[in-house]
């Protein structure tokens, strides 16, 4: 089931809300979200949610074991297992064929390739599931006894699919106690129409410009040598706007749900394209991700001993690698890293020194291409989009398509780029300066919201598939 739904949107959750706050007792809320949960993950592929479910069980075990064998060897043997688990069922259903093709290509073997399906949101809720077991062993948060309460932090709805990954220590407060205000459930609702906005006006329009350009991994690929090199050069600006406006109009979504339960999920993204560098913009993108990689992984001793640089670069494959079982994405991982690697060894204050406009149209120009790296999965084809970049597969500088193309959307694309930037969090500071009074602004806020509800719902009537680009990770 897909939040820009129109059965989720004017059925299942307005269901689901009536549901929950009419029952007063918070063991009710929880068992309303966890059969809602259910109902949301089961919609598409009922069969996954056995692998769910299992994956809960065996973890919430683990968990017990940590707690009742805690600083004993039985504790690790928690820890192994769970890892072993959660990580094997992440590899075997994401990774098997991917492994397969590329020991064929290697040695002289001949393995059948499965072609297994990817059960969603599996990578979402295996780190969500992976955090919480480490946060336990090291005692940062308590081992939740109640495997139902359990089920309910791994499973709710409005972030198990597609982020953000949630650790158990934000929310570990909430699954016993929570309020949803007045003021909570405004403000849910207002991020979670940003959010639909962002997605169904923006980067689903926004996507077709990029198909019609470059085509796509499932219909085939254009021949880049007939696009030309501002053609290029346009089209993985709006590949980045694009990826953008469709994660963070998930995460928005998520957030703003959560934040109408009762749960305040940390942020995923801060305006990432008004970062100075490429650190920068990685406190910016992603930030679940980021963050859950630099806890657990980047202080992880190597060879017996922490290793800086060895660890970064093994952070950036593992993150490149987390988004597909593809080469293009190691590529994209490693890429990043390379730039991080290189802004640590210049440093933060020769960083600083540099003008801010040569900064950020730096952090642009590498922001852009990393996205043409991630969106080519075929390795032939990404080494033409690199010869396209510069024009040295002999396309020109401009054609006339693109120059079409251009302006038959440039009120799309300005949209994009000014709504990239913290516009809104300004507007609503002016209004609220401006006309002072806060029932003034809460209107503006109100005709705003229905204006990009009513726009997203005619948009979905027509549509049919354009699911996030994210439940495919």
């Amino acid at each position: 089931m897909l939040f820009s739904d129109l059965f989720f949107l004017y059925a299942f959750l307005p269901l689901c809300l009536i549901l929950y706050f009419v029952c007063r007792n918070i063991h009710w809320k929880n068992a309303v979200l966890i059969v809602f949960s259910l109902i949301f993950y089961a919609w598409g592929e009922p069969l996954w949610i056995i692998l769910m479910i299992g994956s809960v069980g065996v973890n919430y075990f683990c968990g017990l074991l940590i707690d009742r064998f805690r600083d004993t060897k039985f504790s690790k043997v928690g820890v192994a297992l769970s890892l072993v688990v959660s990580l094997g069922l992440l590899v075997a259903f994401k990774y098997t064929g991917f492994i397969t093709e590329n020991l064929n290509a290697i040695l002289p073997f001949d393995i059948p390739v499965p072609n297994i399906s990817l059960p969603i949101g599996i990578s979402f809720y295996t780190f969500q599931i992976i955090s919480y077991i480490l946060d336990a062993y090291w005692g940062k948060v308590k081992v939740q006894k109640n495997p139902l309460k359990f089920l309910m932090y791994v499973s709710l709805f409005p972030q198990l699919v597609a982020g953000p990954i949630v650790r158990y220590g934000v929310i570990e407060k909430e699954i016993d106690s929570r309020v949803s205000t007045a003021a909570d459930i405004s403000e849910g609702i207002t991020r979670f129409i940003v959010g639909l906005g962002k997605k169904v006006i923006i980067a689903d329009n926004i996507s077709k410009i990029v198909i019609s350009i470059f085509g796509s991994a499932e219909k085939g690929y254009t021949d880049l040598s007939t696009v030309s090199v501002l053609g290029v050069w346009y089209g993985i600006v709006l590949v980045a706007l694009w990826y953008f406006f469709d994660f963070s109009g998930y995460s928005d979504m998520a957030i703003g749900l959560g934040r109408i339960f009762g749960f305040k999920f940390n942020e995923n993204f801060n305006y990432p394209f008004i970062s100075k560098n490429i650190t920068e913009f990685w406190q910016r993108w992603h930030i679940s991700l980021g963050s859950f990689f630099r806890d657990y992984l980047l202080y992880v001793p190597i060879f017996g001993k922490r290793r800086q640089y060895l660890s970064l670069f093994l952070v950036w494959f593992c993150t490149g690698l987390w988004h597909g079982a593809s080469w293009n994405f190691i590529i994209w991982g490693l890429y990043f890293g390379v730039f991080i690697f290189i802004e640590r060894k210049i440093g933060n204050k020769r960083m600083r020194k540099i003008p801010a406009a040569l900064s950020h149209l730096y952090a642009l120009i590498v922001i852009a291409v990393g996205f043409g790296i991630f969106h080519f999965e075929d390795m032939s084809v990404l080494g033409n989009f690199f010869k396209s970049l510069v024009g040295l597969n002999g396309n020109s500088l401009v054609d006339v398509a693109i120059q079409t193309k251009f302006m038959n959307n440039i009120f799309l694309f300005a949209a994009a780029v000014l709504f990239s930037m913290p516009v809104i969090p300004k507007l609503r500071k002016l209004i609220a300066d401006k006309l002072g009074a806060a029932v003034v602004s809460g209107t503006a806020e109100i005709i705003c919201n229905v204006i990009i509800l009513i726009g997203s719902s005619i948009l979905l009537v027509n549509t049919t598939d354009h699911p996030f680009l994210y439940f495919r990770f």
